[in-house]
């Protein structure tokens, strides 16, 4: 499969997410799409991510934008994990890496010692057209909210054709 870049349409995708539903990009056509990747449900830095978007949802909302969290857990860990952290938007399951490889997120890592895949940080923006115009890789949970919150302030003033 293709990766995605910069300034290409994302090809409509489907996933299994919360609330017993199946989501598809184009469910969402008319809004900004923040897609952000985590490595796993229930752990300090997801959670925090997680909770950010939570804590500013309104000003998502008001910049048009909806928030959409992806990791390879199953819908039923996302189940708890959203119910938990009472988040306002959905996670959506990815257990065969079918986004992860669109979004080219699936890397070698360390971890206590040992080299094992898993999803880096990621987060992606996809334009009201369906078009990727930005993306965050690597992620740094303390300033990426504002980040993210910025760049869509500025697309704002950007007028669409």
């Amino acid at each position: 499969m293709d990766n995605i870049s910069i300034g290409q349409p994302v090809k409509n995708f489907s996933a299994p997410a919360t609330g017993d539903k199946t989501i598809q990009l184009s469910d969402y056509q008319g809004k900004y799409v923040v897609l952000y990747f985590y490595p796993r449900d229930n752990t300090p830095g997801c959670t925090t991510e997680g909770k950010d978007f939570r804590d500013h949802i309104n000003e998502f909302n008001a910049l048009n934008s909806i928030i959409l969290g992806v990791s390879r857990d199953t819908v039923r860990v996302h189940e708890g994990f959203k119910s938990k952290q009472e988040f306002p938007f959905d996670l959506l399951s990815d257990k065969d890496e079918t986004l992860c490889d669109l979004f080219d997120v699936i890397k070698m890592k360390m971890m206590y010692g040992k080299e094992s895949r898993g999803i880096e940080r990621s987060t992606f923006l996809i334009d009201p057209k369906g078009v990727l115009v930005h993306e965050w890789r690597k992620v740094k949970v303390k300033v990426h909210i504002e980040e993210v919150l910025q760049v869509l302030k500025d697309r704002r003033a950007i007028p669409t054709s």
